[in-house]
């Protein structure tokens, strides 16, 4: 009984207070070619893109099914921040 109970506390538990999935949202995909014709759409950068199909052969591209995050709305009132050129 004591392991049912567990069991039911935890699905309960992580249904209550578990955040949604959401899928991974990135601007460029990577057409590798690895025998067959596969996609990632991991990459932040083109340069990222590039760098992980110079070794195993294939070609980047922008993912067409790529939505930028929204932006969070303004604080009426609140001035933006100056961008630094300060680089570490």
């Amino acid at each position: 009984m004591r392991p049912l109970l567990l069991i039911l506390g935890t699905l309960l538990g992580a249904t209550w207070f578990g955040t949604p999935a959401q899928a991974q949202n990135y601007p460029w995909c990577a057409a590798l070619n690895l025998g067959d014709l596969s996609y990632n759409c991991g990459f932040d950068t083109e340069a990222q893109c590039r760098a992980t199909v110079s070794g195993i052969g294939g070609f980047c591209e922008r993912n067409t099914q790529y939505v930028p995050a929204a932006r969070a709305p303004a604080i009426p009132g609140q001035m933006p921040r100056a961008q630094s050129s300060y680089s570490h």
